[in-house]
C-alpha cells in the first residue's frame, strides 16, 4: 500500500471517514467531554476542547491549558515543525514514580488558520492510561509521530502505521 491511496472504509450512520476530510486540516471545536488519565490521575478534563481534522488521520484534540493538570508537565527541549500548524513545543508528563517524556504538545505561536488552539495541548494517547471522548475510550493512532485518537465514529484506514508514509 506505500505510496497508493488505500481503499476508504464507508462509514456507517453517524461515523465519519477520515478520507472525507479535508487537506489542508480543518479546526473546529468539539462540545465532547474529553479526559486523559496517567498514573491513576485524570490530568485533563474539558469540554473546551478543539480538533484538527485532516485527510487519512483520526481527530487529534487540542485541550485548553486551564482544564490540564500544569502541575504535572514539564516543558521538554524537543521540538518539531507541522506544514500547517508551525512549530511545536513539547511537554513530559510526571506522575508519582512515573514520567512519560514528550507526551504532550503545543504550538506557542501557531499559524493564523490555528491561532485558537495557541497554547493548547494534546496528548498522545498510547504513553497515557486512558484517554476518552464523549466517555469513551479511545484507541492510539499508530506509529509514533501522530497524535489521533480513534473512536468508533471515526473509520479509516489510517495512515500512521508500517507502509503509509506515502499516502
Amino acid at each position: 500500500m506505500s505510496g497508493t491511496r488505500p481503499s476508504p472504509v464507508r462509514p456507517a450512520p453517524g461515523q465519519e471517514s477520515v478520507w472525507d476530510y479535508p487537506r489542508p486540516p480543518r479546526l473546529e471545536p468539539t462540545p465532547q467531554r474529553i479526559q486523559v488519565v496517567y498514573a491513576g490521575v485524570t490530568i485533563a478534563e474539558t469540554v473546551g476542547a478543539w480538533r484538527v481534522l485532516e485527510t487519512s488521520h483520526p481527530p487529534v484534540y487540542y485541550l485548553p491549558p486551564g482544564d490540564v493538570r500544569m502541575d504535572l508537565l514539564v516543558a521538554s527541549t524537543r521540538t518539531s515543525y507541522c506544514e500547517w500548524k508551525g512549530r511545536a513545543a513539547y511537554w513530559s508528563v510526571v506522575g508519582g514514580e512515573r514520567v512519560a517524556p514528550d507526551v504532550a504538545y503545543s504550538y506557542p505561536a501557531p499559524s493564523v488558520a490555528f491561532t485558537a488552539i495557541r497554547d493548547y495541548l494534546a496528548f498522545y494517547a498510547a504513553p497515557m492510561d486512558a484517554c476518552f471522548v464523549g466517555g469513551e475510550r479511545v484507541t492510539p493512532q499508530a506509529g509514533g509521530f501522530y497524535g489521533g485518537w480513534i473512536t468508533s465514529d471515526i473509520v479509516g484506514p489510517f495512515k500512521g502505521g508500517p507502509g503509509t508514509a506515502g499516502w
